[in-house]
């Protein structure tokens, strides 16, 4: 019995170690995202952030998301970035845009480290969905859509968290399928 017990146990430790470890350091953009590192060193590597690196470094926030945060960021992918009229990512990394940019850029982090479990009891307390405050100032909300994280932002833009809980050591990233934009 005490065998069969061991055993079971020694079954549920290993298929637990296995979820954690697969969770710690998942794949994003074809690069383990690893949580020793911060946003910004596992984003570099990333093949579908690289618009989004530009965008950081444009508007001169790669200090800040490298600092100890935490924060939460929804991260666009290119494809997001690509959904964006012709032109308007050209436009906004001009230096005479930098002000703009960064107001976009911010508007896609709340400070604190706000995981998928988190998000979903700020959706169970506000009875379906929930309103999260931005670093940039303005209002996201979040709901479920059946095992779907939606967010929309402030101009009516929705947004699709497609990869959650990317663990860093100063905050966590979900990526998104769509730019976020503010009032």
């Amino acid at each position: 019995m005490k065998k069969i017990i061991l055993s079971v146990f020694a079954v549920t430790v290993m298929a637990f170690s296995t979820q954690v470890y697969a969770q710690k350091n998942p794949m994003v953009g074809g690069a383990a995202m690893y949580s020793t590192k911060d946003i910004v060193d596992n984003a570099v590597n990333s093949k579908d952030h690289t618009t989004l690196v530009a965008a950081v470094k444009a508007a001169g926030l790669v200090e800040t998301l490298k600092s100890a945060g935490p924060f939460t960021v929804f991260a666009p992918t290119n494809e997001a970035f690509d959904k964006l009229p012709a032109g308007t990512v050209e436009t906004l990394v001009k230096p005479e845009n930098k002000a703009t940019l960064t107001k976009i850029l911010t508007y896609h982090v709340i400070a604190g480290k706000m995981d998928s479990k988190m998000i979903a009891k700020a959706i169970k307390s506000g009875n379906g969905k929930a309103e999260l405050t931005t670093v940039q100032g303005g209002k996201l909300w979040a709901w479920m859509d059946g095992k779907k994280l939606v967010l929309k932002d402030e101009k009516g833009g929705m947004s699709t968290v497609t990869i959650a809980d990317v663990y860093q050591k100063n905050g966590v990233i979900h990526v998104v399928d769509t730019v976020l934009m503010p009032n």
